[in-house]
């Protein structure tokens, strides 16, 4: 594989300033939409590669797009780049966004050097935790003509893309009436009691659930005081599912226990706007396999025995879209587990060992491209699969 070794090399030719942003992200940690410092980050060093950088894209402050070449066939990347409150890079986006621009650097420098048609395309998203800008960015028409589209994500071993659940969020506002809670309890509506109920209704709910779905909450508002009874409760739920006819269902159910919770107190309630929901993931098991090629060639075996992913991402509208991969790069140096989302993965996304396994993610990523770009019957492989 001279290919994947000259791609390492055109990595490893900017290793310095890709470790510089990665870390530099890491220690800004920045939440959905506000990542204004590894925005400009990103496009600051792709215009001193000399990209021109489309910024504000989409109408996102926090996101941008930049091109190499032209025509087709097509390659997109996806950036992600947002942290997660009071844990920072608890999910390590500091290293997807430096593995990104790293493939995108060695991808487009070995097309000049072996006059290679087509383009590639590297899309910064911001807002993968918590607000899903790929939605709207495919929604807009990013992928058209697009042949296929990838990301890499650190975890603790390396491992290919098994897919992810759907996902739709709901804010829940219970509405009742103040009362003096031992004064006057019988003129007082109690909204925290309807948020209770709907943990109640869940949980009694999820023994008839399909072992794919998950459902989890959290209480956002309790009241104020316990003599007064409260007359505002709220909660937040996340309804997840591996296919779109079980989140349907799973959807419609949430929204009875709701209704259910407000009959049975009294309450009016509310659900807030936040946004459109996410798709399950679909990944190309010939992506996954060109992958596992390259980052075992590098060093990094693929673990595989790892199950069906049941985390969620907006990188599943992108898989719905075109032909896609979101495998994941193993970070953890002694290859004990560690979890996801946890300050754990956060210290260990800012370690040397995580810049080096970086490295190699972004040229197994632009080694996929370049099967891409460069191999006429994969392509169409890859259309076949995608469109069953």
């Amino acid at each position: 594989m001279n290919n994947l070794q000259d791609l390492l090399k055109h990595v490893e030719d900017h290793g310095s300033e890709l470790n510089e942003l990665s870390i530099e992200v890491w220690k800004n940690p920045e939440l959905a939409f506000k990542e204004f410092i590894a925005c400009k980050l990103q496009c600051e060093l792709l215009k001193k590669w000399g990209f021109n950088v489309e910024e504000n894209y989409c109408g996102f402050e926090t996101a941008y797009r930049c091109e190499y070449g032209s025509g087709t066939p097509a390659f997109a990347i996806t950036s992600e780049y947002d942290a997660l409150p009071g844990i920072g890079h608890g999910c390590g986006h500091n290293l997807i966004c430096a593995a990104a621009l790293g493939a995108f650097i060695a991808l487009t420098e070995y097309m000049k050097a072996n006059n290679i048609p087509g383009k590639v395309i590297l899309i910064g998203t911001p807002a993968e935790e918590s607000g899903s800008s790929k939605v709207k960015i495919v929604n807009s028409g990013a992928l058209e003509g697009v042949d296929a589209a990838m990301m890499v994500h650190p975890s603790w071993r390396t491992c290919l893309d098994t897919g992810c659940l759907s996902i739709k969020r709901f804010d829940v506002v219970f509405k009742g009436k103040a009362s003096h809670a031992s004064g006057s309890p019988h003129l007082g509506i109690n909204a925290l009691d309807a948020v209770q109920l709907t943990f109640a209704g869940v949980n009694a709910w999820r023994q008839q659930l399909p072992e794919s779905s998950r459902i989890h909450g959290v209480v956002t508002e309790g009241g104020l005081k316990p003599n007064i009874t409260p007359d505002r409760a709220g909660c937040c739920f996340f309804v997840r599912s591996a296919t779109q006819e079980w989140q349907d269902k799973m959807n419609e159910r949430f929204l009875d226990i709701i209704k259910g919770a407000a009959l049975m107190t009294g309450c009016e309630y509310e659900i807030l706007p936040y946004n459109a929901g996410t798709k399950a993931r679909k990944p190309s098991s010939l992506m996954n396999q060109v992958w596992m090629e390259n980052i075992g060639s590098l060093g990094s075996p693929v673990d595989l025995s790892f199950g069906p992913g049941r985390g969620s991402s907006d990188f599943g509208n992108v898989s719905q879209a075109v032909p896609a991969i979101h495998p994941y790069i193993g970070i953890s140096e002694d290859h004990t587990e560690i979890a996801g989302h946890s300050a754990a993965l956060c210290e260990a996304a800012g370690k040397p060992y995580a810049l080096s396994q970086m490295h190699k993610a972004a040229a197994a990523m632009a080694a996929v491209g370049l099967k891409v770009l460069t191999d006429a019957g994969y392509r169409e492989q890859l259309k076949v699969e995608f469109n069953k």
